[in-house]
């Protein structure tokens, strides 16, 4: 089983000082991955469904920093020996393929294998228009497309690629990843096209849970699960290599349960037992606070309290 705390590159946290303090106090602690998350920039201005909030509200703040995360990525990748370094999730249609499998790769190498992707489509239209992008209504296909050209550039000595909406031939992309077969990518989302694509294109599916309206409680994802697996059977995949994580905000308190992972110790240990006995297999975890030091202690306090209970 994996352990991961995420969102380190936005909000406070996003300071020199902090991004290392929290690097370093997850690696010691024995998290598994530190996760960063994805937005180039935060329109002012959003109409544009949020699919994690009952009503569809942006949950950003846009003066609050958000620091690019492959840039933060690679420092952390300076600064820690051992823990996975990991985007949940980089928005594929932001940023051209090619670029992206040349930087990803070159970061395997510089972290020695210890980058996983995280993907996702996009959500916000407003931030496409602002990247100068007219890829919003075809984002599933082009990130789709993404997808294969990075395994095309991460395993081919000699690579060609002819797609919609990119095509290359009579060149090189060096370095290749570290590891085996290329950095393992883990789609994020918990749509129907989301699970198709973890199905057809990718090594994990990484959806959120307890974020209604995207709930999953352990049941439901049971269901996605299984949906998950034929899928993979019809596209001739052994469904047991894709790996399933998940990630939700841990919250310690003294009062009812509010979730699986919001409540007394006990309560959180129990939460991540149910989900486990669905077969998740790697949690990605965040912990709310309204300070840096809160959520380093509320790490300190999952390592010293939940993790020696699960396994």
């Amino acid at each position: 089983m994996g352990l991961g705390c995420v969102y380190a590159n936005r909000g406070a946290m996003a300071t020199p000082a902090h991004l290392l303090r929290f690097a370093q106090t997850a690696e010691a602690l024995g998290f598994d991955a530190i996760w960063t998350s994805d937005h180039i920039v935060v329109p002012t201005n959003v109409q544009s469904f949020y699919p994690y909030h009952p009503e569809g509200q942006m949950p950003f703040v846009p003066s609050e920093p958000y620091w690019e995360p492959l840039v933060v990525l690679t420092y952390l990748a300076a600064v820690t020996q051992r823990v996975r370094l990991g985007t949940s999730v980089l928005i594929l249609p932001y940023r051209n393929p090619v670029f992206m499998a040349k930087a990803l790769a070159t970061l395997d190498v510089l972290s020695q294998g210890r980058i996983t992707l995280g993907v996702g489509v996009g959500w916000m239209e407003e931030e496409f228009k602002a990247l100068g992008l007219d890829t919003y209504a075809r984002r599933g296909a082009y990130s789709d497309e993404c997808l294969r050209i990075f395994r095309t550039l991460w395993t081919e000595a000699d690579p060609v690629f002819d797609g919609e909406f990119h095509q290359f031939a009579n060149l090189k992309c060096e370095p290749k990843p570290v590891q085996a077969g290329g950095i393992p990518i883990w789609v994020g989302g918990h749509t129907p096209q989301a699970i198709r694509r973890a199905a057809r294109l990718g090594d994990g599916w990484q959806p959120i849970v307890q974020r209604p309206p995207a709930d999953l409680p352990p049941e439901e994802l049971r269901v996605k699960i299984a949906a998950l697996h034929e899928l993979a059977e019809a596209q001739g995949r052994d469904p047991q290599s894709i790996a399933l994580a998940l990630g939700a905000a841990v919250q310690f308190s003294d009062g009812p349960r509010t979730g699986h992972f919001r409540g007394s110790v006990a309560q959180i240990v129990e939460g991540i037992q149910q989900y486990q006995e669905v077969g998740v297999q790697d949690f990605r975890f965040d912990f709310p606070s309204t300070s840096p030091e809160g959520t380093l202690q509320a790490m300190e306090r999952f390592a010293a309290e939940v993790r020696p209970q699960i396994v």
